[in-house]
């Protein structure tokens, strides 16, 4: 799949813009404004010696230094890059040589200087990174390596000390080393990536960040049951006098990767990851107790004085989530830069608690999906963002970061992932096998990246697009001297687009679109001359967001949150025989709790996904909205619907929902959708539109409306 490299030139003091045309069917396309440090400092590693080791990086007190030809550079901003493209799940490890090198100066010339990797990737991405920066010698491109434990089994036993666990990840942090060292030759095994590796990256490889978001409740488990484990006291990381058994765990590992990186010589600062879920803080306001329910603290986990290049703590902190951050005093309503500003109190607390090493902030970020899956203090909610809004709030979380003289932030994420999942989606996702082979904008998880990975082969934005552009792409399904004149229809991996020509365009107000995914169902309405067959519908009015609803027997979200837990007031038998019963469509992004102080019932709280905003979508039109699901001119009315907004679970084989009195979400082939148009008493069935399976999606990838502010701040951070 090839794809045209796409660069930020002009480099030094100047910002300017620049439109880059298609280079292929898979080019890039998007107004770029290209921008570059201020700062010529060279960025070529100067590496000190120490204890006899060569030390690219330590740590000193709260600072973390990188020992550059340009000074020591104390702040450094970078991205998060996983192991997966489209159509393949993570254990793949899919990404090709042709993405990274494509990625690389992409990422440089965005000023971004830390590429964080949580894994062993192939052969292909070492050999990449060591032939970019060996030709830029001045501005290369620095590793944050990872290692996962054996997550699986760690959940299975609830026990770090599990012989498969504790050898298991010791085995793969050896792997990793050599790997980095370019000494490793790999068998395949399922889950990971394989090969020979002869591409030595140490050179730039200045920190290692080990680990995984520690699950709560299966690290509170393996504490209780490793209470007779004895202190960890290694050569170069010991556990303190009050550390638990799993920061003892984590100094034994810490300890083991020290030890074969001293064996080559070398010494970085080394950390293990963290999120609020586990940090070591008392939130007595959290209103779940899992979300507090044990701590793991970097403080009890120390290098000795044979490990010079020190240690640091990661968190991954995001600002929506867990809810402590709304009801905590000295973070719910902490002050940063004239405002409240709570995630900015988090993190001060993070960096008061570790005031004798540095802080980074590894993961950070908020997502550009049309779904939400949380809500988050002063609007950066877990979705529900433009993709302007998103590199935005990204950019104001990066200047956040650096104004508390914390040592980094890593920008969560490189790309957009299409596997990934989140709680209030994925029952909705069937088969969740096929997931990967699909993007669904309900899904917040899968809509991080800082580069779109949009589904269909090149960019087409049909959303307000004249009917020369839907010629080629779509069918026509209804023609007609009718009301409704004419209705044209095409598909993607992400959406259902239509173009619906009226007689009238003044009558767009008494527009419904229905769709039948369950031929021979009971007959509704969902008003005057609607489709009696609908099992979706989706109203037009004269300005502002159209409306979807769903039948209300077919919504899962009424039977799973209101039917089943009880968590939203739902009419029952309505749900199950009104043939007139209707709902929006919503997603929940909070169940119900008591108020952490005051004890009161807090209700449910969802978000209104079945809204679809009026604009065109294209992100180059200085009216762009990259959230826009619909547009009407004199000549059409065209949209795109997400495929979870039709009523799809699956659309790469036309799997419909079917929801169960009991909540629980089966599917159904659809072999052609029906669709109608109704306009006031007028209804045209049209003769539907029906698409073939598909086993691997077409993709393109785009920057990201309004990068060019993240660019900025990049600039302003590392000054």
């Amino acid at each position: 799949m090839g794809v045209g490299s796409l660069g930020w030139r002009g480099r030094r003091s100047r910002v300017g813009l620049a439109v880059v045309a298609a280079l292929s069917s898979l080019a890039l396309v998007a107004a770029i404004v290209m921008i570059s440090t201020t700062d010529p400092a060279s960025w070529e590693p100067a590496p000190k010696r120490s204890a006899g080791l060569t030390m690219l990086a330590g740590t000193d007190d709260q600072r973390f230094e990188l020992y550059t030809a340009g000074g020591h550079r104390d702040f450094l901003p970078g991205v998060n890059l996983g192991a997966t493209i489209p159509g393949h799940a993570p254990g793949e490890v899919a990404i090709r040589r042709e993405d990274v090198r494509r990625w690389l100066p992409m990422i440089a010339d965005l000023g971004l200087r830390v590429i964080r990797i949580y894994t062993i990737l192939p052969p292909h991405f070492y050999e990449e990174v060591r032939a970019y920066n060996l030709a830029h010698p001045d501005a290369p491109l620095y590793l944050m390596h990872g290692v996962w434990i054996p997550e699986a089994r760690f959940l299975e036993t609830q026990d770090l000390f599990d012989d498969q666990v504790r050898t298991g990840f010791r085995d793969e942090l050896s792997r990793a080393v050599d790997v980095v060292h370019g000494t490793a030759e790999l068998a395949p095994r399922p889950g990971h990536a394989h090969g020979t590796y002869t591409a030595d990256v140490s050179a730039w490889t200045f920190a290692w960040a080990i680990g995984v978001e520690w699950d709560p409740e299966a690290t509170y488990a393996s504490d209780r049951r490793n209470g007779h484990q004895p202190r960890f006291e290694g050569s170069y990381f010991v556990a303190a006098e009050q550390a638990s058994p799993t920061e003892s765990w984590l100094a034994e590992m810490l300890d083991h990767l020290a030890a074969e990186l001293a064996d080559r010589g070398a010494t970085v600062p080394l950390t293990f990851n963290n999120w609020p879920t586990t940090d070591p803080l008392e939130h007595p306001e959290e209103p779940l107790p899992v979300e507090d329910l044990v701590g793991v603290d970097a403080n009890h986990v120390l290098p000795t004085d044979a490990w010079p290049g020190g240690t640091f703590a990661s968190y991954h902190a995001y600002p929506y989530y867990p809810d402590f951050q709304r009801y905590e005093p000295g973070i719910a309503d902490h002050v940063h830069d004239g405002r409240r500003d709570p995630y900015a109190g988090y993190l001060t607390k993070l960096r008061d608690h570790h005031a004798e090493m540095p802080l980074m902030i590894t993961e950070f970020g908020v997502p550009s999906s049309l779904g939400s899956a949380h809500d988050g203090p002063v609007g950066r909610d877990q979705g529900g963002h433009t993709e302007s809004e998103q590199i935005a709030t990204n950019a104001e979380l990066l200047r956040i970061i650096a104004g508390l003289d914390l040592a980094g932030g890593l920008v969560f994420a490189w790309t957009d992932e299409w596997f990934k999942l989140t709680w209030n989606t994925m029952d909705l996702e069937i088969p969740a096998v096929r997931r990967p082979l699909w993007k669904n904008v309900w899904t917040n998880e899968q809509h991080f990246g800082l580069l779109a990975h949009d589904p269909g082969p090149q960019p087409r934005y049909l959303v307000g697009a004249d009917a020369d552009a839907w010629i080629e792409p779509s069918q026509a399904i209804l023609e007609s001297r009718d009301a409704v004149r004419e209705v044209r229809a095409t598909h993607d991996e992400g959406y259902l687009y239509l173009r619906v020509v009226l007689d009238d365009p003044d009558r767009r107000d008494e527009l419904v679109v229905g769709f039948d995914l369950h031929p021979g169902s009971d007959a509704v309405s969902v008003s005057g001359g609607d489709d009696p067959a609908a099992d979706v519908a989706v109203r037009f009015p004269r300005q502002g967001d159209a409306q979807a609803v769903i039948r209300a027997r077919r919504d899962p979200h009424a039977w799973i949150y209101g039917g089943v837990l009880g968590y939203l007031e739902v009419d029952a038998a309505a749900l199950r025989s009104d043939p007139d019963a209707w709902r929006p469509q919503r997603l929940m992004t909070n169940r119900p709790y008591p108020h952490p102080v005051t004890g009161e019932l807090l209700p449910a709280e969802e978000q209104e996904i079945g809204l679809l905003r009026h604009g065109v979508t294209d992100p180059d039109d200085p009216a762009g909205d990259t959230l826009a699901m619909w547009h009407e001119d004199a000549e059409a009315i065209t949209m795109r619907l997400p495929w979870a907004t039709v009523g799809f679970a699956d659309p790469s084989s036309r799997q419909a929902w079917v929801v169960a009195e009991d909540g629980s979400v089966s599917t159904r082939t659809v072999e052609r959708l029906g669709i109608s148009v109704a306009l006031g008493d007028h209804l045209a069935r049209t003769q539907g539109y029906a698409w073939p399976d598909w086993n691997e999606p077409t993709w393109h990838e785009r920057p990201k409306a309004g990068l060019e502010r993240l660019a900025e701040t990049v600039v302003e951070v590392t000054r």
